[in-house]
């Protein structure tokens, strides 16, 4: 059996070594917060958490895969320096680079990473465009933010892009990024608790109400975080599908919300038992693939001993972390 985790991050260290040489050019400043600590400042004024040792640090990943028994990581840039708020130009610049140098860092560890593209979303053309190359550079899928500048992925002009997905047969992972969170959400990790998987389930609710999952038939979603919400609260969904005016919400759905639930896959990261089991129960075993989050702390450091614990035998594990993501990705 093979191990394969979906959802992990890693910026490869060179990244910061063409952020100093030429981060102007994407319109970003590599800011020194404090000695050896730096963070990027977009070019509309927005400053990003520092980056971190276990977020760059190959070695150190390479070492924690040994010790939670993972074969392999699909990696994901950080989503929080994707930059969709850049002119398209300079995002459009900004993601090859990014993609260049994941190329670059599983080309040198091909037994253990696999990559996911991204590219510039606020212009859908110039993101299709970077993933069609992406891929032909070895991606194995795309890796999306869950907003583009504050609005729902659904509500955006992305035809274009969703289009070479289905023609590049890309799975996509949605991930939240700066989510959009009240003030109140601030303190307690409330932000990382509620506002990452809240971002997460709006986006998903646009994509099915506008639409998106009916004209885009072939598209494969990955969620991050067992799918946010979106299975706790599918009733509901179904309920307004049903009861609110179409005129006046805008739903164009052809279908109850929870017929599209098959059409998603769901990561393993809900910490959660019974969470787990209401999960497979709700989508089918198939429908799930192993993750961590790492290295950030809602991540699951042991998520094979997370799926014994909430009491899935042996074939289901073989499927979450084996047949369903060789089945989804070409490795």
């Amino acid at each position: 059996m093979t191990v394969i985790d979906v959802h992990a991050h890693f910026v490869p260290p060179d990244v910061l070594e063409t952020l100093n040489d030429r981060g102007r050019d994407f319109g970003i400043d590599l800011v020194e917060t404090q000695p050896g600590c730096h963070c990027c400042r977009f070019e509309s004024g927005m400053q990003i958490r520092p980056f971190f040792d276990t977020l760059m640090n190959t070695g150190h990943r390479l070492g924690q895969m040994d010790e939670q028994g993972v074969d392999r990581e699909v990696l994901s840039i950080w989503t929080d320096i994707f930059g969709y708020d850049l002119p398209a130009a300079k995002g459009a610049l900004w993601h090859t680079a990014l993609n260049d140098s994941l190329t670059r860092l599983c080309d040198a560890h091909a037994e253990r990473f696999s990559w996911l593209a991204s590219g510039a979303l606020q212009d859908a053309s110039l993101a299709a465009r970077e993933l069609e190359r992406g891929m032909k550079a070895g991606a194995v899928g795309a890796i999306i933010a869950s907003h583009i500048d504050g609005k729902n992925l659904g509500e955006c002009a992305l035809d274009e892009y969703w289009a070479a997905c289905v023609e590049l047969g890309a799975p996509v992972f949605i991930h939240p990024a700066q989510p959009i969170a009240p003030p109140r959400a601030e303190r307690f990790a409330l932000n990382q608790i509620v506002a990452y998987t809240n971002d997460t389930t709006l986006t998903v609710g646009s994509l099915i109400s506008a639409g998106v999952m009916d004209r885009f038939p072939g598209l494969e979603f990955i969620l991050s975080h067992g799918g946010g919400s979106v299975p706790f609260l599918i009733g509901r969904f179904d309920r307004m599908h049903r009861a609110a005016d179409p005129t006046a919400t805008g739903n164009v759905a052809q279908q109850t919300p929870s017929s599209y639930l098959t059409r998603f896959h769901y990561d393993t990261i809900l910490h959660h038992g019974p969470a787990l089991n209401y999960l497979r129960d709700l989508v089918g075993v198939d429908r799930m693939l192993l993750g961590t989050d790492l290295p950030f702390p809602p991540g699951d450091p042991d998520p094979l001993y997370s799926l014994r614990d909430a009491g899935f035998d042996a074939a289901d594990i073989e499927r979450i972390v084996d047949t369903n993501p060789n089945a989804l990705f070409s490795f």
